[in-house]
């Protein structure tokens, strides 16, 4: 990153607006290669990660594509494309090898604390389905990261892997379903917790909480950051050289304030989500897996319902959802205003447009709103036939802000997935969007090391690969260090063998 030389004393080298995953992750990144540096962590709410990374407010599911099946579309062809479930799994490992290095080096004492290894199933019904699932097991089953991948169509070995699944299900109706044993549940609240308390033990990085930063402006050199208490009766100021916004739906805002052109045309519409959630014992004790389905008809990606396996704070529960929910807020903490003041003159069109392009999307979110706890229940008995409404308790997750871009000779678009914007001197950068987010924070912040400091990288090389034994190599171009990187990073991390 080539910055103009300045008389300016900054309090920071980098500070990060966030306190979720991805400013821990990259704060530990940071950390490594340039052990000197000053960092700063500044964080809305009292404590860190009770937005998107607290494990309540996302799936934790440890994306790897292994049952996500909304990374593998069904093309107009028939065919099956695998190549995003690749990448996501491919971005996933990145992620593994960090945290194992932490726990290698002792910065992370003990990984059942946020990791635990959890069957990862896809399942689905109806000879279409079926279909479906064979062509995509067949494309996948013999590439590196989804060696051990299982799949079969006897309604007797599903139950055996997930009994409730079978539980009260029609044996005539088709069924089939992949299992992959390497599967995790992450709870990436204590991970980001940990990631930070390890830092701040090493007085490299200040924790600052119950600040909201409103300004982020451009002084010769870099950024002055401005801010409050939430509760008003505190002013915040600061400098740093560079500036990372990883605060959720709340980045789109502040990066619109930033004034930087990267961000012109960019929109966000937000989604909320609930979850049924039970802790009874005899119905968790029968179901010990995440299992994803094929989402419905006009529905999202990030609506593909799923029955998960949760370990928090050491006691197991099942959550099923997502059931969609719309809340003009961009944090679950937000404002209801938040959307209306995201809105400008340069994004207006391309939100318009991507309305328009995307009727079946609100007539999918209108019925979801509308839909009764009977009509939730039914969702959930396609999954647990037997399942009784008494029985689970409802919880409302972390909001989602999906990105609206605007791309030349096509309007506004609608993306699922995330958005690095970063500045053209590479003194701030900030991340747009959701799914699969936490799970992949180690690629896209090896992305912000990658964009914002490019005359720096090289010499960081020797530590990102101390690190990230494949970094700057795609595992699946090279078999053997894929399985090496499965084995080492399961064994480090107390998981099953890959």
């Amino acid at each position: 990153m080539s910055r103009p030389d300045s008389e300016t004393t900054f309090q920071y080298d980098a500070l990060l607006v966030g306190g979720g995953i991805m400013s821990a992750t990259l704060a530990t990144l940071l950390h490594q290669v340039e052990p000197s540096w000053s960092i700063a962590i500044v964080e809305r709410l009292d404590e860190l990660a009770l937005e998107s990374s607290g494990p309540w407010n996302n799936a934790g599911t440890g994306h790897a594509a292994l049952c996500e099946l909304n990374y593998s579309p069904e093309l107009p062809d028939g065919t099956v494309d695998v190549s995003k479930a690749i990448g996501v799994n491919e971005q996933f490992q990145l992620s593994r090898q960090l945290w194992a290095f932490l726990v290698e080096s002792g910065r992370i004492p003990d990984p059942t604390s946020f990791i635990h290894p959890s069957p990862h199933l896809s399942f689905v019904w109806g000879d279409e389905n079926v279909a479906y699932l064979r062509k995509r097991y067949d494309a996948l089953a013999a590439h590196p990261l989804f060696a051990g991948m299982e799949y079969t169509e006897d309604p007797a070995v599903v139950e055996e892997w997930a009994p409730l699944l079978m539980a009260g299900r029609d044996r005539d109706q088709p069924v089939a379903a992949t299992r992959s044993l390497s599967g995790t549940d992450v709870d990436f609240g204590s991970l980001t917790r940990q990631l930070v308390a390890g830092l701040a033990d090493r007085l490299t990085t200040e924790v600052v909480t119950g600040i909201e930063v409103k300004r982020l402006d451009r002084i010769e050199g870099g950024w002055r950051v401005r801010g409050k208490r939430l509760d008003g009766a505190e002013r915040y100021e600061s400098t740093a050289r560079f500036v990372f916004v990883g605060a959720g739906g709340q980045a789109l805002t502040l990066l619109q304030r930033s004034g930087i052109p990267e961000i012109r045309g960019f929109a966000g519409f937000p989604v909320s989500g609930e979850f049924w959630r039970t802790t009874d014992p005899a119905i968790v004790a029968r179901h010990q897996a995440k299992v994803y389905g094929r989402a419905a008809v006009g529905a999202p990606p990030m609506s593909v319902p799923h029955l998960d396996t949760r370990m928090v704070d050491g006691t197991p529960s099942l959550m099923f959802g997502p059931y969609a929910g719309f809340s003009p807020r961009f944090l679950k903490n937000g404002s209801l205003l938040d959307l209306f003041r995201s809105i400008r003159l340069h994004n207006l069109w391309p939100m318009l447009q991507v309305g328009f392009r995307n009727l079946s999307l609100v007539v999918y979110l209108v019925g979801q709103l509308l839909a009764g706890k009977q009509a939730q229940l039914n969702e959930l008995r396609q999954f647990f036939p037997d399942a009784e409404a008494d029985d689970w308790e409802k919880i409302v997750a972390g909001q989602r802000v999906q990105v609206i871009k605007r791309v030349p000779g096509q309007g506004g678009v609608l993306q699922f997935g995330t958005e690095l914007i970063a500045a053209s001197d590479g003194s701030i950068a900030g991340l747009l969007g959701a799914s699969p987010g936490a799970s992949t924070a180690v690629p896209i912040m090896l992305d912000v090391l990658a964009e914002c400091f490019p005359d720096k990288v090289e010499d960081w090389r020797p530590a990102l690969e101390k690190m990230i034994p494949s970094y700057g190599v795609r595992l699946s171009d090279d078999p053997e260090l894929a399985a090496d990187v499965l084995r080492d990073t399961a064994q480090t991390l107390g998981l099953s063998a890959a």
